[in-house]
């Protein structure tokens, strides 16, 4: 959650840094007259508790005097009865403005550059040169069916559009790419967990994912229980209403989950193949740091995943995401995207976001600063989508057949020489 605290000190300058990332000037002009309420209502609450005291000592007086205290007794009720309502009020005010700042995204850091969606996203650097073919390079959806490895129709029968079945290979591909990545991650620092792929409402409250986006995810009905859209949820959650002690920081994590999202935003976009399914595996990392450090793990895991993909020896490129295609919980992003030659185009593979203290406040994780308690920095990044991951693959290691090669270091995970 944003720092109602600091948008109260500086409404002006913040709500134009979220005009920045897109948030509605209505949004904002609500939130503005709840903080007036609330003011109103705590000001109302403090003169009717100043004149209770008041009244406290008179009554002491009145008592040592033996005066009667009948009248100025029923006075002293009748207010506490207000300053009862008045607690309430306040209640009810601060929770419309919580309320309403759990729909106000993370403020963009200021070098985040401004644009409208992904085509005014910056370039940073290109990683590899992509391999020139003598031949027309075939899209993953063919080359899969054509060498067995995925079946779409039976995906469906089992369950609707956008889900698949990995046969042989494909499955084995799936099952490697998933232990190579824990291993590589391993190696460079972030300690494997394993998570549920069920969480609860708070959690999903907690990385932000909820309220604003209840449509996108697969709800078990009966229960305030959702299935995960990426680990990054319970991962982060792992510290919710903790407070870590310095030396435990930074706590750099990496899982495989096998991600759900009902994609409700994104009607009619890549409808073939695999690069947008309701069900995926990812292997994620997530970092909760001290904020001092946010900005140097952040570099560390856009490394990470960047020298992972070099391994698989696929040429991608790293972009800084502008205000427009920000996600919602993010105070920066860079992207990473694999060159896929069957669609002649770079697309998305891993998203790394510094969320700062956003999600921290959101799931009150807070680590003890000397004396203070002071909330953490939390980031997340894809290590990578395993799908996406075999899509690259497939395309990038075709032949002119149709076959495809594997990468020489899943060799050793497939048992090949």
């Amino acid at each position: 959650m944003i720092d109602l605290k600091l948008l109260q000190k500086d409404f002006d300058t913040l709500s134009k840094q979220l005009m920045r990332k897109g948030v509605d000037t209505e949004l904002l002009a609500k939130v503005k007259e709840k903080f007036e309420e609330l003011k109103v209502a705590k000001a109302n609450f403090e003169t009717l508790q100043a004149a209770q005291n008041a009244m406290s000592k008179e009554f002491g007086i009145y008592k040592r005097e033996g005066k009667d205290i009948s009248e100025l007794k029923a006075k002293v009720d009748a207010n506490k009865i207000k300053i009862t309502e008045a607690i309430e009020i306040q209640r009810i005010k601060q929770e419309e403005l919580e309320t309403l700042a759990m729909a106000i995204p993370n403020i963009p850091d200021n070098d985040v550059p401004d644009g409208e969606d992904e085509e005014d996203n910056i370039e940073i650097k290109k990683v590899l040169t992509p391999s020139e073919f003598s031949f027309t390079p075939k899209e993953h959806w063919e080359l899969a069916q054509q060498n067995g490895w995925i079946d779409f129709e039976r995906g469906v029968k089992l369950a609707t559009s956008r889900f698949s079945v990995a046969f042989g290979m494909g499955a084995r591909l799936e099952r490697a790419l998933i232990n190579f990545m824990l291993d590589f991650n391993r190696q460079r620092g972030f300690e494997e967990v394993s998570v549920p792929a069920l969480v609860n409402r708070k959690a999903l409250e907690g990385t932000g994912q909820l309220p604003k986006f209840e449509d996108d995810l697969y709800k078990i009905e009966s229960q305030e229980m959702f299935l995960i859209p990426t680990a990054e949820v319970p991962v982060t959650n792992l510290y919710q209403d903790e407070i870590l002690a310095e030396s435990e920081l930074p706590r750099k994590m990496t899982a495989y989950t096998s991600c759900f999202r009902k994609e409700a935003g994104a009607a009619g976009r890549d409808t073939r193949g695999m690069i947008r399914q309701h069900q995926f595996h990812k292997v994620e990392l997530v970092s909760i740091a001290k904020p001092d450090e946010s900005d140097k793990i952040f570099d560390e895991m856009v490394s990470c995943a960047s020298d992972l993909l070099s391994a698989l020896e696929l040429p991608h490129r790293l972009v800084t995401l502008c205000t427009g295609d920000l996600g919602f919980s993010a105070a920066k992003t860079v992207d990473l995207e694999v060159w896929l030659p069957g669609q002649n185009t770079y697309r998305e593979i891993s998203s790394v976001s510094n969320t700062r203290d956003f999600q921290a406040r959101r799931a009150k994780i807070r680590f003890k600063d000397g004396k203070k308690n002071t909330l953490v920095h939390t980031l997340n990044g894809s290590s990578l989508a395993v799908g996406r991951t075999m899509v690259a693959i497939m395309e990038n290691f075709q032949n002119e057949d149709g076959s495809i090669d594997i990468p020489k270091v899943l060799h050793p995970y497939l048992g090949m020489s």
